[in-house]
């Protein structure tokens, strides 16, 4: 199958600059294609999941992937999708961050014996001379088809800063740099890189004269239209001492029915006739499927041990008991439980800890929680370990 029909079957493919063409070279040759992460925080979230996720299916395909941190376009900042400026990070942070997406996504993509690339846009934009840029690349681009962007369209009410609006003519300037030293033909990425992808599409065929295409995946939505990746706590990390394993196996878990088929398709690689009849189910038959999801999911993420653990911990505190799998927080004998929850990180903060609890929102081995200043004793204790439970689905052990 080619695998642009493997993209579209899945359901990963919003917008394509020439589609019938794409699919020729598709069949034809190894084809070059680039994503770029931009290294805003220290760990890529469930956002970049689904762009990991084509990525990894293009390279099954036989195509190369260049996967490109951005150290240069990261010191400005995509105004993609925002209604404010991003922070302005430093360059030790921004070098940081990049070293552990590159971590991260060395677990999605084979880079053995040239499958695959890493590339850092700092390299080449750092390096920059601004005059001979404007000369070069400043020329091919009308200030009027910018400001038309949707990407700048959201900025107008609160200002668009002179510094994100060089960001387009430098993500653009990273597919040109890329068809020069590797050949690169494709840039892919989420729909809202749109108009930035289709400026870098039109300068490499304006510097030279050669075809290159765009490619958009759509992104990851609930069946409401709402982002999907949110949690209570914020994003919905891909590192583990961020979001541990059991937390990140619990989220896929608990999708609701209607997004099953979305996430089993997308962050899946089990076969699209099992995908169909697994989110066909209805009842309780589709929690089996949900539990799948989950499974495989976390696999992919965190490895097959991680995805296990979280599996029989999932397990064990449906079943009422404790698993050494699950969320632990020690030394809280003798402690409140305000403080634990804190202390633990179950809660961010006591004010919200205090109106969880008066909203009933917190249980202790099954009793509920109503003086956020009890103090935890070892009646509490059952082997050395009560369950607390945060609102419906998630667990946490205490240990004394």
């Amino acid at each position: 199958m080619n695998v642009f029909d493997t993209l579209l079957e899945r359901g990963f493919v919003a917008q394509c600059t020439n589609e019938e063409e794409l699919r020729k070279l598709f069949d034809s040759e190894r084809v070059t294609f680039y994503i770029g992460f931009d290294p805003t925080a220290d760990s890529l979230h469930a956002g970049h999941f689904i762009a990991l996720m084509a990525m990894a299916h293009m390279q099954r395909a036989g195509h190369r992937p260049i996967c490109l941190v951005g150290g240069g376009t990261g010191t400005v900042g995509d105004p993609s999708g925002r209604t404010d400026l991003r922070k302005v990070l430093t360059d030790e942070v921004i070098h940081h961050n990049c070293e552990r997406f590159k971590e991260q996504i060395a677990r999605f993509i084979d880079f053995t014996d040239g499958k695959a690339i890493m590339v850092d846009n700092g390299d080449w934009l750092r390096k920059l001379n601004y005059i001979e840029l404007l000369r070069e690349v400043g020329a091919d681009f009308t200030v009027n088809r910018m400001l038309a962007a949707e990407c700048y369209k959201q900025r107008w009410e609160k200002g668009l800063t002179f510094l994100e609006f060089n960001y387009m003519i430098m993500q653009a300037y990273d597919f040109l740099e890329l068809n020069r030293r590797y050949g690169c033909v494709l840039q892919m990425g989420g729909d809202d890189q749109w108009s930035n992808i289709i400026a870098g599409v039109e300068l490499c065929r304006r510097k030279l004269s050669t075809p290159v295409y765009g490619l958009t995946n759509k992104l990851l939505t609930k069946s409401d239209g709402k982002k999907m990746g949110k949690t209570a706590g914020g994003a919905l990390w891909l590192d583990a001492k961020k979001v541990s394993p059991y937390d990140f196996y619990q989220y896929w878990r608990n999708v609701d029915d209607a997004d099953v088929k979305t996430c089993l398709s997308l962050l899946t690689f089990l076969p699209m006739e099992e995908v169909n009849e697994l989110s066909a189910r209805e009842g309780s038959a589709i929690n089996e499927s949900k539990e799948i999801l989950a499974y495989e999911v976390t696999k992919i993420v965190h490895g097959e041990e991680a995805a296990k653990s979280a599996k029989d911990a999932a397990k064990a505190v449906f079943a009422g008991g404790a698993s050494e799998n699950m969320p632990t927080v020690s030394g809280t004998l003798g402690k409140k439980i305000i403080d634990a929850m804190v202390e633990g990180n179950i809660v961010a903060s006591k004010g919200e800890g205090r109106r969880l609890i008066a909203q009933n929102g917190v249980t202790l081995n099954d009793e509920k929680v109503t003086d956020a200043d009890y103090i935890l004793s070892e009646n509490d204790y059952k082997d050395g370990a009560a369950i607390l439970k945060k609102g419906k689905k998630k667990y946490y052990k205490l240990e004394t």
